[in-house]
């Protein structure tokens, strides 16, 4: 990114102002960078855990595969997912806060006596299926913030900021110069005045003589 600038001392003003404004705000990105890049972590391991405990539950409840044929899915069904938000490093992320169930009444006597167990084991099983979906949401709403907030501080730091320490400094060398250069232009005038004067007065004194 090209800094566009003036030399002169309005544009080294507002240089200095959009300079400043870059070094204040260079801590709180890094330091939200930072809490993103932690939260992405612990997101991540929440969700290689849930899919390590689903795939776990599958596995546990395969003993059961034979008997799902005689089980009526429509006993029960995903009533409600609870959601609230809170911010993190200002970021607003959403927080699974439950999960209901809707369970038909059956009867017990003319079903099979492990029904109950079945309920409560796909209860589970969604319960994670949803939590598993949830985290990875999460995840991606979370990782995609992070992404934008590194851009951004790579930006002020790596880009913006040497851009605009440069711009300055281009700025008040050639301000440097020019008032050097005009000092000097100031001196030769004056001693060049001195020398006229000085002739002039010679030529005073020997036409008095």
């Amino acid at each position: 990114m090209a800094i566009t600038f003036q030399y002169n001392k309005t544009s080294l003003q507002g240089l200095e102002k959009q300079l400043k404004i870059r070094e204040r705000a260079l801590p709180t990105i890094k330091s939200k960078e930072n809490a993103l890049r932690l939260e992405v972590k612990r997101t991540k391991d929440q969700m290689t855990a849930l899919e390590t405990k689903l795939e776990s539950d599958f596995r546990s409840y395969d003993y059961m595969s034979a008997l799902w044929s005689e089980f009526d899915p429509r006993l029960i069904a995903v009533r409600n997912v609870a959601l609230s938000s809170r911010k993190i490093a200002g970021v607003i992320v959403p927080v699974l806060d439950g999960i209901s169930f809707d369970v038909k009444t059956f009867s017990l006597f003319n079903s099979p006596p492990w029904f109950f167990d079945g309920i409560n084991v796909l209860k589970t099983l969604a319960s994670t299926g949803i939590e598993t979906e949830f985290t990875g949401l999460k995840l991606k709403m979370l990782e995609r913030a992070r992404r934008k907030t590194t851009q951004k501080l790579n930006l002020f730091e790596k880009v913006q900021i040497p851009g605009y320490k440069d711009a300055i400094r281009k700025i008040k060398r050639f301000m440097e110069d020019e008032e050097s250069l005009s000092k000097s232009s100031q001196k030769i005038m004056r001693a060049n005045q001195e020398k006229r004067a000085a002739i002039i007065n010679k030529r005073k004194e020997e036409d008095e003589v």
